[in-house]
């Protein structure tokens, strides 16, 4: 029996997430349904109590805004967990690398990046993401999305009740498999339909943060052979200056210059320092 897991932003789901769930799944399910309308938890604390509720045999977390496409999604699961028990993780959209600097999942080259889904763009436009696949039907990853992510149940897997808010729990969890020596992958033999496209805002910087605090020690990550160490190099330090301008758009000017200064220390002669003063400097002189 597999448990799905979900944060509720309505006191129910949607009907048609319901029925859709029942007439494609395939399998013997129940499902446990956090009621986060009065926005009590944190979905780190919605998805714990959603595990402590579960019975299945294996946890699938999904967000209240999907669609499935495949029927038999459920049986597909579980042939893919039973065939291989170093498994401990399962999604539809996942990256083979992850930089030591603050960085969303997707911050890496399309080559580095393992996708099958259909996602709903911000202008309305609905597009096919289906790339990195070699010969097989799975590949392994080093961090999921959490649009859905079916895991192994482990009592040393959890989700971090110390970071806060709703992002990075994909993260999260993606390393707390790793911990446990367990494989992550993403399969192309399920099909979801996204309807929502996170935007990197203030909430998601300050998570990016306290993440970065907790877990920077477990970080760089990457599947074996997908950079080399020139091409990581470079990936951080582009991740680094891309979180340095989140930072000072969303006016975390403090925070922004701590990460610059790791910059300096990562790579000492750069362009960018000089164009990141700039910048600084004008925030602090408009006082934006």
């Amino acid at each position: 029996m597999i448990s799905i897991i979900i944060c509720s932003r309505n006191k129910v789901i949607d009907k048609s997430l319901y029925e859709n769930i029942k007439n494609t799944i395939g399998c013997k399910y129940e499902l446990a349904i956090i009621d986060n309308s009065k926005n009590k938890y944190s979905i780190f604390q919605a998805y714990n109590l959603g595990i402590k509720k579960s019975k299945g045999d294996y946890w699938c977390f999904i967000h209240d805004d999907i669609l499935f496409h495949t029927k038999n999604w459920g049986l597909k699961i579980q042939e893919i967990f039973e065939n291989n028990l170093k498994i401990g993780l399962i999604g539809v959209a996942g990256a083979k690398v992850k930089t030591k600097m603050p960085s969303a999942w997707w911050d890496c080259g399309i080559q580095e990046k393992v996708m099958h889904l259909k996602q709903h763009l911000e202008n309305g436009e609905v597009e096919y993401w289906n790339t990195g696949w070699k010969k097989s039907n799975i590949e392994e990853v080093v961090a999921i999305d959490g649009l859905f992510m079916v895991a192994r149940p482990n009592e040393n897997i959890y989700f971090d009740e110390d970071l806060i808010g709703f992002h990075n729990y994909d993260l999260n969890i993606s390393l707390a498999c790793k911990m446990q020596n367990l494989k992550v992958v993403v399969t192309n033999s399920i099909l979801i339909e996204h309807f929502s496209f996170g935007t990197p805002d203030i909430n998601w910087c300050k998570s990016v943060i306290n993440f970065d605090k907790r877990y920077r020690k477990m970080l760089p990550q990457q599947v074996e052979g997908a950079l080399s160490n020139d091409q990581f190099k470079r990936l951080e330090f582009k991740n680094g200056t891309l979180f340095c301008e989140k930072l000072l758009i969303n006016n975390l000017k403090i925070q922004a210059f701590y990460y610059w200064l790791r910059l300096v220390f990562f790579k000492p002669f750069s362009k960018y320092h000089f164009y990141f003063c700039k910048r600084y400097l004008k925030t602090i002189l408009t006082k934006q």
